[in-house]
């Protein structure tokens, strides 16, 4: 088993927005970064760990616990030439982009970004990183039971 946090914009799809859903289960599109996209392609397995983290918001951190829910299929949004995630040199017969499903697994209390830089087991994390913005990244196993048993601390 593997863990990764995996980034998204809540106002695009918030961890809520993953409870809420049908079977709690949503697709994760729009990867446009080739080393994320591999990941989700290769070395994801259904039943990996999620960090489901909030970026690009007024405080960034990790929302909730998820997991991987499919193999890798195509992107769908690559092929809506009406979408901002639209790749014109992706076809059906050679799509560029991947997709897997991600189905939230409990929400414990928000972890924020500030105070994760805070924590010496996390220091070495990618995301906290200089530099780093992939929008996933890989999680040690160390750094997944310091990270869930934070967000265990006084859950919703």
């Amino acid at each position: 088993m593997r863990y990764w946090l995996m980034k998204s914009e809540p106002d695009e799809v918030s961890f809520e927005d993953v409870l809420a859903a049908p079977d709690r289960t949503v697709a994760w599109f729009g990867v446009r970064n080739y080393q994320a996209r591999n990941f989700m392609r290769d070395a994801m397995s259904v039943g990996d760990g999620i960090l489901f983290y909030h970026s690009s918001c007024a405080v960034p951190g990790v929302a909730g616990i998820a997991e991987v829910a499919s193999t890798p299929y195509p992107d769908a949004t690559q092929f809506d030439r009406a979408g901002k995630y639209f790749d014109p040199k992706a076809t059906p017969e050679q799509p560029r982009w991947i997709s897997v499903d991600v189905r939230a697994v409990e929400a414990g209390r928000f972890l924020a970004l500030s105070e994760m830089r805070a924590i010496p087991a996390l220091e070495d994390m990618v995301l906290l990183q200089k530099g780093s913005r992939l929008s996933i990244s890989p999680v040690t196993p160390g750094q997944w039971s310091t990270i869930v048993s934070l967000l265990r601390e006084g859950e919703r």
